[in-house]
């Protein structure tokens, strides 16, 4: 089959993968699916246990159902509370794909176009001295093709409460340099998307947070997911730990909890498995529709230029795989936490795994896709 930047193009190919169940009818098949889960989850269980810190939180939907989920370990080495599939967790840059939701959503109200340039919304970028090319749009800052570099060259950036992150992301800008031209290569930049958070901010005339949080978490239920911590939700957090060199430290990620600095639209969100899964949800086209159809296929294609079946759309990582199955994602990692989500948008496959401590033995990216593609080649 001719290889495609456009993944909605894969629904014609696929459409028989929609009709997939891996927990129904055949026998076989469910003595296949059983198996692969069970393997999967005695890999976390055993990797916690050797690692022998904190926990792994996960979960495998299907259809906007729970499959499977459990939780391996300890959220707080203080008390030796075991974890639970409903405890929260910091999910770090899976934050870029809500962000990049918002946008296409405020695109639907009319309230900007995704090439409209960044400088329409934020005119400080003109005034800076260090390079920043007034013409980026926000689909660019949005698939990382701004070319804009990854961190700000300002010191204390990514510290500071999260009150204050948008005066974070002023200051930052003035420190912010090119290191190519817009749509010319993909360069992941964590100031790229604090900057479109902004934006879109100012573009709503509205709180960037309370944006997501009446746009997305509201309407989609996901009443764990947050971008501070509560007292009704503190209860729940998992404590977040740096694993170094035999070493387990957990005072920066305690720190953090009161902030990062700029890092809010590229970072900020917490949430747990059951939550991220109700998020894939919208980009496979189950109910609740948030987005158009037209507007999730336009997050859903490849705009970087390097690769035809590998990249990233708009807030999500894309790729196809030897089976010709694409497969979307974003992973995360924060001081003492690191989060990955999949999904197959055909067969509304989820797979979501959530770690309070960074520095482990499992590679939670590649645990997933194995999974996902064993589930895949039951037929």
């Amino acid at each position: 089959m001719k290889s495609t930047k456009q993944l909605p193009q894969m629904v014609l190919v696929f459409a028989t993968v929609a009709s997939i169940f891996f927990y129904a009818s055949c026998t076989s098949e469910q003595s296949d699916f059983d198996s692969f889960v069970l393997e999967f989850s005695s890999q976390i269980e055993k990797d916690v246990k050797t690692d022998d810190v904190g926990s792994i939180s996960f979960g495998i939907f299907q259809h906007g159902d729970v499959i499977h989920s459990d939780a391996f370990g300890i959220i707080d080495r203080e008390t030796s509370e075991l974890a639970r599939p409903d405890h929260i967790y910091r999910t770090g840059s899976i934050s870029k794909s809500i962000t990049a939701v918002l946008m296409m959503l405020l695109a639907q109200d009319g309230l900007l176009s995704i090439d409209d340039p960044v400088s329409k919304f934020l005119p400080e970028i003109i005034q800076n001295t260090q390079g920043i090319i007034p013409s980026i749009t926000l689909s660019q800052l949005a698939s990382h093709t701004s070319g804009l570099i990854r961190e700000p060259d300002v010191e204390g950036a990514a510290s500071g409460p999260v009150e204050a992150w948008e005066d974070k992301i002023l200051t930052s800008i003035k420190h912010t340099q090119s290191q190519a031209d817009p749509g010319e290569e993909y360069s992941y930049s964590n100031i790229g998307y604090g900057i479109l958070g902004l934006a879109l901010s100012r573009a709503a005339g509205a709180p960037f947070m309370d944006l997501v949080e009446d746009r997305i978490f509201q309407p989609l239920g996901m009443t764990s997911s947050t971008f501070a911590i509560d007292d009704r939700l503190r209860p729940l957090l998992a404590s977040g730990y740096v694993y170094q060199d035999g070493v387990i430290d957990g005072t920066v990620p305690f720190l953090e909890h009161a902030g990062r600095g700029y890092k809010v639209p590229n970072g900020g969100v917490y949430s747990t498995t059951s939550d991220l899964a109700k998020f894939s949800r919208i980009m496979t086209g189950r109910e609740p529709q948030l987005l158009s159809e037209s507007q999730r296929k336009s997050m859903l294609s490849i705009r970087t230029p390097e690769s035809d079946t590998e990249g990233y759309g708009l807030g999500f990582s894309l790729s196809k795989d030897e089976a010709g199955f694409w497969w979307v994602s974003h992973g995360g990692s924060v001081a003492g936490y690191n989060a990955y989500l999949l999904f197959q948008p055909d067969s509304q496959l989820s797979i979501v795994l959530l770690r309070n401590y960074s520095g482990g033995v499992t590679n939670l990216e590649r645990l997933a896709r194995e999974l996902g593609d064993k589930l895949l080649s039951i037929q």
